[in-house]
């Protein structure tokens, strides 16, 4: 035979343990498990098929209405500023059907914005354009967010999708990207791909400028500020001398849009005319010695010190309030966060910190376990009245806008002020695990992401306790490190090495070790804290428990399943005893010895786990409680193992849709989610949809977790391994050298995720056919799994056999032979003579025996696998689809054609069944018959055959090698038909779970998010 199989697999992770443990000995949350590892294996006659496996699967990104966003009115009291109006109308209704760009720029607070807003009043009502479109171009994601609006609900929900429907309008539309401030936006990425079309923006960046013409929007003339402020101050501008103290005051104020406005506002609650220019000169002087202000030039004195005269008639709630805002994220400020801290029972450590806190909390609305929200939505609407908070009505939450918080933050709050907050926040976080509390906990990453650079280690350890499990929820695991070392360390000095919280936070500590792939680390931390519960609180306590399924859930990620499974079976006995059978600890464990069956190939033993889980899930929590979607997910994953890719697409949808609603579209979970059912599209051949979502998983965790982050990195690997589907192999290794450069930098060179790394680049050069460079770093991927795991660690196996397969694809069948051999009879004794990866490698030897002409020998491995397949997997499975076509290829080689052809029709009629009459699979199940037609001389049959494969993979645009070299290539996609009499026609389509994966390649984590 002279095919070479090299699989690229992405398969799912096992389930975590508890969570980051609380205060007095509490336990943590439902664990995180590990996510779908990119893997590569080689199998007899299959050639580049990538698999997906236990990954925690999900999506439909449908919507059936889409509220568009439209653009807002202008503020009632806009006044004047009719040139520049005049200006923007001149140069739009110039050189129609041309694409114009208009830049309104300027200091934040000038008004640009109000002036888009009242020029695109104007134009509706002379119905200069046939449709506006508002985008809010504040970042990448907020833009991208509205242009997903634009098109008509059918369409597909992405940015680029917004702009190429609207490229598409040939009308005179207008798009209004606003807020577009941000220096390093690129603002022309969300122009729509036109040559027509209008556009306005409205930005602080000058630069912004070189895309068309431009205002500068700055002070307003002298006559527009007297009469904007005359307007605003309504009852309160009296005097006959009304005017020309109006015109003194927006003198001071240089006419600034912001400074007037509030200036009237100012004047309107609680003042005069005359009042407002004295008070505003004395504040002056004050403000003009602060060096913050120094520098800002006349517009920032004026709205500074206009701000600050608003301030100083704010109660001392609304300036507590404004000061605590100043140091959070500027949007999504929500009551119930400082309602939840008044309510916390926790007292700090540092009393005067509890005693500041408290003050600040009973200045907004209550402490000491009491809230009071009509005091808190009186200190808002005060707030609101001065502009300097505004709020969103769809969800009740609050935001400042970041001038403001800016100017709050350096000139008024306190130094101590981020720590103060962040306590705060803090104590509001639940330890209950209930579906709002996840929700809640989800809401403040932003904020918790803002404060953490300031203050992250200098906090009570409840507190740090509470950050820890937010920041471990929504995947920050680096930052989660950072405060559970400061914890450990904190609570040794001062309770001891045996101290119950000690022994929680160590747990918490061995958790996230775990999730960073450190499980040498974990596993240390883990045994000293069960051998200390046992001695403590004896054998079935269940801390003891909680202990021994945190072990079990490290020893399953360094591959030791019998000794995981041995603890987890225990566990699961003595819960059903002290626990009963549904409480949600008993669940969890029974979730977790599912997720050990799976890694275990015990598939039918895993899913009859999750299907019992789920149910009970589903009646105690709810269809949409975290843990119910999570044991979904699992089973989804499950699905995909036995080949059940319907039944996995249908729950992963369940799972995604539900996911995005309770959490939104780009938390963690959510995007997990998408990777999987971007997974379970892979197996159903329908690459082009695979790509989409991941492109999307990848751009949403660069910003929610930055490039170098773990879960970029593993999302990034997993939309190479579908660029290597696609054949884009030039976008596969330019990602694949990137995620290598980037693990050795984050993690080390023999860290095993970037062992995956190097791994998968291997891959590429495979299909690529540049062996030589595979070897290379095959080699070296062994030789560091042999130091790092020891020689018969199942990664160091997986890597022995894939340096096999390339070997083979040298012609240096004796090496591989040999390699092929030793990794065979090691994964009998560690895994057993039937398990997957014990049949896979059979199947791999079987190809280099008949490749050196053995073909007595490679039928009898490949009868031997077939069986053990139909045992196992079942008889249509795409493994037994796989082995079955193995066998046949290798009896077309003996001159055996009619058992050749009777095990293809069978091949053929499965696949047909299983995945339709288009499926890649099934069109090389129908190529492989056709060759085998060839060499009875059954030229008609053969020619029908391959006339249906050649049409259909012509037409199958998503196939990634549309261009066929002949149309007699019978073999797996790759290979060309030879004439020799060796030419093997394996079915490389089912070459499923070739796990390359040094099994921490966890691709997307979270997958099998499994408490103890």
């Amino acid at each position: 035979m002279s095919s070479t199989i090299q699989n690229i697999s992405v398969h799912g992770g096992t389930g975590g343990p508890g969570g980051p443990g609380g205060n007095a000995g509490t336990g943590g949350g439902g664990g995180q498990g590990e996510g779908p590892h990119v893997t590569m294996v080689s199998e007899s006659g299959v050639v580049n098929h990538m698999t997906f496996h236990n990954a925690s699967i999900a999506f439909k990104d449908e919507v059936k209405t889409k509220n568009r966003k439209m653009c807002l009115l202008p503020v009632p009291s806009f006044t004047g500023r009719q040139e520049i109006l005049d200006e923007i109308h001149q140069y739009f209704v110039q050189d129609l059907g041309s694409r114009k760009v208009f830049v309104l720029h300027g200091l934040g607070g000038s008004g640009k914005s109000q002036l888009a807003f009242k020029f695109v009043q104007q134009a509706q009502t002379s119905k200069r354009f046939s449709e506006t479109y508002f985008v809010d171009a504040t970042s990448e994601q907020t833009a991208e967010s509205d242009l997903k609006l634009l098109p008509p609900a059918t369409s597909e929900e992405t940015a680029q999708e917004g702009l190429h429907w609207l490229a598409s309008q040939q009308t005179e539309w207008l798009l209004v990207l606003d807020n577009a401030d941000d220096p390093k936006l690129d603002i022309s990425k969300f122009f729509p791909p036109s040559t027509f079309g209008n556009i306005l923006i409205t930005t602080r960046n000058p630069e912004l400028c070189t895309h068309g013409a431009d205002y500068k929007v700055s002070d307003m003339t002298l006559d527009d500020a007297k009469n904007l402020l005359l307007k605003l101050a309504k009852k309160k501008a009296i005097g006959d001398d009304k005017e020309q103290v109006a015109i003194t005051i927006v003198k001071e104020l240089h006419c600034f849009a912001l400074a007037v406005t509030q200036a009237g506002g100012y004047i309107h609650a609680c003042s005069s005319l005359n009042k407002y220019l004295e008070l505003y000169k004395s504040s002056r002087d004050n403000l003009l010695q602060r060096a913050e202000v120094q520098g800002q030039g006349q517009y920032g004195l004026a709205v500074y010190a206009t701000w600050n005269l608003s301030y100083q008639k704010l109660s001392t709630g609304s300036r507590t309030f404004l000061h605590i805002c100043s140091q959070l994220h500027h949007q999504n400020i929500r009551e119930e966060m400082f309602q939840k801290a008044a309510l916390s029972k926790w007292k700090l450590e540092n009393s005067e910190l509890q005693a500041i806190v408290n003050e600040m909390l009973t200045a907004i609305g209550g402490a000491n376990q009491n809230w009071n929200s009509f005091i808190f939505l009186e200190i808002a609407r005060e707030l609101q009245s001065y502009s300097l908070i505004g709020q969103n009505i769809v969800d009740a939450s609050y935001n400042v806008h970041p001038l403001i918080q800016y100017w709050s933050g350096t000139t008024l709050s306190r130094g101590d002020m981020s720590k103060i907050v962040f306590t705060m926040i803090g104590l509001s976080v639940s330890w209950r695990f209930e579906l709002e509390d996840y929700t809640y906990r989800h809401s403040l990453i932003y904020h918790i992401t803002q404060l953490f650079g300031r203050c992250k280690c200098d906090l009570d350890t409840y507190v740090a306790d509470g950050i820890a499990l937010v920041l471990y929820e929504a995947g920050h695991y680096e930052k989660v490190e950072v405060l559970q070392v400061a914890i450990v360390k904190r609570r040794k000095e001062e309770l001891g090495n045996e101290h119950p919280d000690m022994l929680t936070s160590m747990e918490s500590l061995a958790a996230t070790y775990r999730e960073l792939g450190r499980w040498s680390d974990a596993e240390s931390l883990e045994v000293t804290v069960l051998a200390a519960r046992k001695r403590m609180l004896g054998n079935e306590h269940p801390d003891t428990l909680r202990a021994m399924a945190s072990l079990a859930a490290t020893y399953r990620q360094q591959g030791r399943w019998g000794i995981a499974e041995s603890l987890e079976g225990a566990v699961l006995e003595a819960r059903k005893r002290v626990l009963g059978k549904e409480h949600p600890d008993t669940l969890m464990i029974m979730a977790n010895l599912a997720v050990t069956h799976g890694q275990q190939g015990r598939w039918r033993d895993a899913e009859s786990l999750e299907v019992a889980v789920l149910e009970a899930r589903k009646r105690l929590l709810g269809n949409e409680h975290p843990e119910t979607l999570r044991v979904m997910a699992n089973l989804a994953a499950t699905y995909h193992q036995l080949g059940r890719w319907g039944d996995a697409e249908s729950l992963e949808v369940t799972v995604l849709e539900a996911r995005k609603r309770v959490l939104g579209n780009e938390h963690p979970d959510t995007l997990t989610s998408m990777a999987s059912l971007a997974a379970t599209y892979h197996q159903q051949g329908r690459w082009r949809d695979a790509e989409s979502l991941e492109v999307f998983v990848l751009e949403a965790t660069k910003r929610v977790l930055g490039n170098e982050h773990l879960d970029t990195l593993r999302s990034m690997a997993n939309l190479a391994a579908t660029y290597r589907k696609l054949g884009r192999w030039g976008d596969a290794e330019s990602l694949e050298v990137a995620v290598f450069e980037a693990s050795k930098r984050v993690l080390g060179k023999e860290h095993p995720d970037t062992l995956t790394s190097m791994a998968n680049l291997a891959v590429t050069y495979h299909q690529q056919g540049r062996w030589r460079d595979a070897e290379s770093l095959e080699v070296s991927v062994l030789e560091a799994t042999k130091r790092v795991l020891g020689n018969e660690h199942l990664d160091t196996l997986t890597s022995m056999a894939n340096l096999a397969a390339t070997y083979r694809q040298l012609g240096r069948w004796g090496d591989a032979e040999s390699f092929e051999v030793a990794v065979l009879e090691a994964r009998k004794r560690v895994l057993g003579n039937e398990h997957p990866d014990t049949l896979m490698i059979m199947a791999n030897l079987a190809v280099t025996h008949g490749q050196q002409g053995r073909w007595s020998d490679a039928e009898s491995l490949e009868v031997a696998v077939l069986e053990a397949r139909k045992r196992v997997r079942g008889y249509e499975h795409p493994d037994t689809l796989s082995a079955m076509a193995n066998l046949a290829a290798t009896y077309r080689e003996l001159g055996r054609w009619s058992d050749a052809e009777s095990l293809e029709v069978a091949v053929l009629e499965a696949s047909k069944q299983v995945l339709g009459n288009e499926h890649p699979h099934t069109l090389s199940a129908m190529a492989n018959l056709a060759q085998t037609y060839w060499e009875q001389g059954r030229w008609s049959d053969a020619e029908s055959l391959e006339a249906t494969v050649v049409k259909a993979r012509v037409v199958n645009e998503d196939h990634e090698h549309a261009s066929l070299k002949s149309a007699s290539i019978s073999v797996a996609d790759l290979q060309a038909h030879s004439s020799s009499p060796a030419s093997d026609t394996v079915m490389p389509a089912y070459r499923h779970k070739q796990r390359a994966k040094f099994s921490i390649s966890h691709l997307f984590k979270r997958l099998h998010k499994f408490g103890c």
